[in-house]
C-alpha cells in the first residue's frame, strides 16, 4: 500500500507560534491558500481515499484540496497530540517538551508521542486489513507524521524529531511511505 502523507494548511495558531494539540482551531487565511493550491499541485496523482485527523484544521484542508474528487474520511486516530494542560500553549514550551520528556511521559493530563504511535500503529493495520493495494492519502498533523517515520522508516523518536520537515525547512507536498 502507497501513502502519502500531507499536513494540513497553517492556522492562526502557527503564525503566533502556539501548539494547538486537541484545541480545534481554524485554518488562517494563508492555511486556505495553501489547500487550494495544494489541489492544483496534485492533480496527476490519483488516490483511492483520503483519511485525515477529525480536527477541522486537518478535515478542511483535505475538504479544500479534495472534495468532491476523493471520498474524505476523518479518523481521530490521526489527530495532533493531546498536549492536555498545554493544548494552545506557547511552542516555545511544548516543543522542547516533545523532544524529551513526553516522547514516553505523558504530557500533563494529556498523552505521549508514545500514546500517538500506538493510535497511528492501530490506525495502519486498519489500513492494511481493509485499503490493501491501494493508494491513501492522509491529512494530519506534526506527532503522527513523526510516528510515522518511527513506524515504517526504522527511526528513533531523537531521529525522526531531528530530521523533521519542520526543523530543517524542507516541506513539500506529500511525503512518500509504504505499508508492507
Amino acid at each position: 500500500m502507497k501513502i502519502t502523507y500531507f499536513v494540513h494548511g497553517t492556522t492562526a495558531d502557527n503564525e503566533k507560534h502556539i501548539s494547538s494539540g486537541w484545541k480545534d482551531v481554524e485554518l488562517s487565511e494563508l492555511g486556505v491558500k495553501q489547500s487550494l493550491t495544494l489541489k492544483e499541485q496534485t492533480k496527476d496523482k490519483k488516490f483511492d481515499v483520503v483519511f485525515c485527523s477529525d480536527l477541522q484544521r486537518a478535515h478542511n484542508s483535505a475538504k479544500l484540496a479534495w472534495d468532491g474528487i476523493y471520498p474524505i474520511i476523518p479518523d481521530a486516530r490521526l489527530r495532533e497530540c493531546n498536549y492536555g494542560d498545554l493544548n494552545g500553549a506557547s511552542s516555545n514550551i511544548v516543543e522542547p517538551m516533545q523532544e524529551e520528556e513526553c516522547l514516553e511521559k505523558p504530557f500533563p493530563n494529556g498523552e505521549s508521542y508514545e500514546d500517538v504511535k500506538a493510535r497511528v500503529a492501530d490506525f495502519l493495520e486498519f489500513l492494511k486489513q481493509n485499503f490493501d493495494g491501494k493508494h491513501v492519502a492522509i491529512v494530519a498533523h506534526k506527532a503522527p507524521q513523526i510516528a510515522l517515520e518511527v513506524l515504517l522508516n526504522g527511526k528513533t523518536w531523537k531521529q525522526a524529531l531531528a530530521e523533521d520537515w519542520r526543523k530543517t525547512k524542507s516541506w513539500q507536498p506529500g511525503w512518500k511511505y509504504e505499508l508492507e
